[in-house]
């Protein structure tokens, strides 16, 4: 197997994921709530739920075709239809937010 230059990409984003718990970004949650009540914040954070919930269900769609579950109907709304209740959730929490 080839050698390969993604963990040397994927670096910055796993040492990101330090930095809060290391106490060298610290994020108050006045800054937080500041961000979640900004409409752009608001937006930004529906994109970040959305997003990977729609990638996640054509995920596990394109996998249950793999592993012979059909194409079908019942698949399809189980998947997509659990991606829509996440983003619904998330739309109506940052709604009242």
């Amino acid at each position: 197997m080839a050698r390969s230059n993604k963990p040397i990409l994927w670096l910055p984003f796993a040492a990101g994921g330090l930095l809060m718990p290391l106490g060298i970004l610290p994020l108050p949650y006045e800054k937080i709530a500041a961000f979640a009540h900004n409409p752009l914040g608001k937006l930004i954070l529906f994109g970040t739920v959305a997003l990977p919930a729609w990638h996640a269900a054509h995920r596990l769609r394109m996998t249950a075709h793999d592993l012979g579950f059909g194409d079908g109907v019942a698949v399809k709304v189980i998947c997509y239809g659990s991606a829509w209740v996440l983003i619904a959730a998330t739309a109506w929490a940052l709604i009242l937010v």
